[in-house]
């Protein structure tokens, strides 16, 4: 039975940490973001992420969204700098037309860093992308 599950690939759906300048609180903040390059709407989006190591685990983090619009990108959550010297992941689900996605994003230990950034295009901003 488990041969006749169809589960679909995901493709045009990047997650990326966004180093930028917060308006409000005068300071520089690391931000997780959700980007849609498809050209469909993608809707009933979950977001579930946690920070592990063999030694630490962090709690866990739901975001859901209603809809995120073709070729757009929304801001999840504010991530502290302690938390890159974990394993960052998280678990994307969505329903893209009648058919429901997952798929699992990394951000390894460490590998958050201003060395790493790089320009996000649909962004416009600075960068890492997830695994």
């Amino acid at each position: 039975m488990k041969k006749d599950i169809l589960i679909p690939e995901v493709t045009g759906v990047e997650m990326a940490v966004v180093y930028e300048y917060n308006d409000v609180y005068k300071t520089d903040d690391w931000n997780v973001y959700i980007i849609n390059n498809k050209n469909v709407d993608l809707e009933m989006m979950v977001i579930v992420s946690q920070g592990y190591s063999n030694t630490k685990i962090t709690s866990l983090f739901r975001k859901k969204l209603d809809k995120l619009p073709a070729n757009s990108f929304a801001k999840i959550e504010l991530i502290q700098p302690e938390l890159f010297k974990l394993n960052n992941r998280f678990q994307v689900t969505f329903f893209e037309g009648n058919t429901l996605y997952e798929k699992t994003y990394l951000f390894k230990e460490n590998t958050i860093k201003e060395g790493a950034l790089r320009m996000i295009d649909e962004i416009k901003k600075r960068g890492v992308l997830a695994d």
